[in-house]
């Protein structure tokens, strides 16, 4: 059988944790994307039993879902492989409690893009002069110093 060209990091990575593990079970959560914030919209989980499936397949599979995602985060749903449906329930069910509270664990997934393309999230971290709670020079109340 010919498979579609690997054309996107979607499909490479589909392609190579298929050919370390074998047949897995794959969690995932579809997001929205913000300025400064990352949403949870919908997860759900899905049996791999082979190479073939491509960015394509799976950006049709999320179309279905009714919302306006800007990004998807994937995860093995544990290290043995494949999973019963029930299992897989349960998994997803505590990763989505887990992003609820610390979306830092994104991280620690396969996140991409609509177009299947690998995204990092980096921490944003407040500006110093924000965090010491010191007001920038001319905002209203401030005096001169002579």
């Amino acid at each position: 059988m010919v498979y579609a060209p690997c054309s996107t990091d979607f499909d490479d990575w589909i392609v190579s944790t298929y050919g370390e593990a074998g047949a897995f079970t794959m969690l995932f959560v579809l997001l929205a994307i913000g300025e400064t914030r990352l949403d949870l919209l919908r997860s759900a989980y899905l049996h791999v039993v082979g190479d073939d499936t491509r960015w394509q397949d799976m950006a049709a599979l999320f179309a279905g879902a009714g919302v306006k995602w800007s990004g998807v985060v994937f995860y093995r749903a544990g290290p043995e492989g494949l999973v019963e449906d029930h299992v897989a329930r349960g998994r997803l069910a505590s990763l989505v409690r887990n992003l609820n509270e610390d979306r830092s664990l994104i991280r620690e997934g396969e996140f991409f893009n609509v177009d299947g393309l690998r995204l990092s999230i980096e921490e944003i971290k407040p500006p110093l002069i924000s965090s010491l709670g010191l007001v920038p020079f001319g905002n209203s109340g401030s005096r001169p110093l002579c």
